[in-house]
C-alpha cells in the first residue's frame, strides 16, 4: 500500500516564476505560495509585480519581486543570478512568460520574429542553463514550462507563436533527458484557450477555439496553475518529459 500523502507541501522550497505579474504566471505564483513555497515573482512591470507580492503576503505567504526583461539575454541571465542571491537556491522554475503576436507569415516583421523567439525560447533556455545545474548539485528540482496547444498543430496566423511553443516542447523533453538522471524533473503544460489579461481582446476567438473541445469553454488561469503546481510537486515525482494538455479535452477530438 502506498502511504504517500497527496497533500502538496512546498514549505522550504523557492519557486521562480517568469511572467508572474499577470495571467497564468500570477495565478501560479499565488497557488505555489498557498502551498508553502517562497515565491520569486518576475516580470517587467514593477507596479504589477509589487501588487502580486502584496497579495501573497496578505495571505501570509513569502514573496519578492525581481524585475527583468526576458527579451534581453543579459537581463535574463541576471534574473537567474539575482534569484540565487535573493533566496540562496531555486527549487522550482516556472517558465510562464511569453508573447503571442498573431498574423500572416508574409506580414510578420523580422523584429517580431526575433522578439518572440527571444522571450519564448531563448529566455527559458538561459534560465534552465543557469538554474538546472544548481538544482542537479542539490539532487532535486522541478522545472515546468508553459507551452500552448498550438505548439502541436497548425493554425493559420499562428506559425510564429506556435513554432516557438513547439520548440519549447522539444526543449522540455531534451532537458528531461539531460537533467532527470540528476534529480531534476522537467515537464510542461500545454494550455488551451484561457481567459487572461493578455487575451481579453480575443473573446470571440477564445470561444470559438473552446467550442471545439469537450469542456466547451475557455479555462481560467487558476485551472492552468493547478496543473503547474501538481507537476512542480513531489506528487508528480515519477513524471519526466511530459507535455501535459490542459486544454479542456481539445487533444481528444
Amino acid at each position: 500500500m502506498n502511504n504517500k500523502s497527496t497533500h502538496l507541501d512546498l514549505n522550504g522550497r523557492t519557486a521562480l516564476i517568469t511572467g508572474a505579474t499577470s495571467g497564468i504566471g500570477k495565478a501560479t505564483a499565488l497557488a505555489l505560495a498557498r502551498h508553502g513555497a517562497r515565491v520569486l515573482v518576475s516580470g517587467r512591470d514593477a507596479i504589477r509585480g509589487d501588487s502580486v507580492v502584496a497579495a501573497i503576503r496578505a495571505e501570509d505567504g513569502v514573496a519578492d519581486f525581481l524585475q527583468a526583461d526576458l527579451g534581453d539575454a543579459d537581463s535574463t541571465r541576471k534574473l537567474a543570478r539575482r534569484a540565487l542571491e535573493t533566496a540562496g537556491h531555486v527549487d522550482i522554475l516556472v517558465n510562464s512568460a511569453g508573447i503571442f503576436p498573431f498574423g500572416p507569415t508574409a506580414e510578420t516583421p523580422v523584429d517580431t520574429f526575433q522578439d518572440v523567439y527571444a522571450t519564448n525560447v531563448r529566455a527559458p533556455f538561459i534560465l534552465v542553463g543557469e538554474l538546472a545545474p544548481k538544482m542537479a548539485e542539490r539532487g532535486k528540482g522541478a522545472i515546468v514550462n508553459v507551452s500552448s496547444m498550438v505548439g502541436d498543430f497548425g493554425m493559420a496566423g499562428m506559425a510564429l507563436y506556435g513554432s516557438s511553443k513547439a520548440a519549447l516542447n522539444l526543449l522540455t523533453k531534451a532537458w528531461a533527458a539531460e537533467f532527470g538522471p540528476k534529480g531534476v524533473r522537467v515537464n510542461a503544460v500545454s494550455p488551451g484557450p484561457t481567459r487572461t489579461e493578455g487575451t481579453a481582446g480575443m473573446e470571440d476567438g477564445l470561444a470559438q477555439l473552446a467550442a471545439a473541445a469537450p469542456a466547451g469553454h475557455p479555462a481560467t488561469p487558476d485551472e492552468i496553475a493547478d496543473a503547474i503546481v501538481y507537476l512542480a510537486s513531489d506528487n508528480a515525482s515519477f513524471i519526466h518529459g511530459v507535455v501535459l494538455p490542459v486544454d479542456g479535452g481539445r487533444a481528444a477530438v
